[in-house]
């Protein structure tokens, strides 16, 4: 399975607490899964010609659990232009964008 999923949590201004239970909730998940490396979470403040940008996240096929919990939908890999990694290990930038 090679399905990324997303979450669009909106205006970023208004997603701290959206942004603290996703970390807490990866964090629970991320201590006892074997494949820690491939798990992360990333986001970006996107734009489609608005004034507003809007916050979304982007899960890893390996945090599978944790995207269910905020319903996240299937998606492409991302970008890894303008991405910012939330939760994981910085080791996981290697294994989820190789090149």
């Amino acid at each position: 399975m090679n399905d990324w999923f997303m979450s669009n949590l909106g205006d970023p201004m208004l997603a701290d607490e959206s942004l603290s239970q996703i970390k807490s909730c990866f964090s629970s998940q991320c201590d006892s899964s074997k494949n820690a490396n491939h798990m992360a979470v990333f986001f970006r403040h996107e734009s489609i010609g608005g004034v507003h940008c809007e916050l979304k996240v982007y899960f890893s096929p390996a945090a599978l659990n944790v995207a269910k919990v905020f319903d996240a939908a299937p998606c492409q890999q991302p970008s890894v232009n303008d991405l910012g990694l939330l939760a994981g290990s910085e080791e996981s930038w290697l294994f989820l964008f190789p090149s």
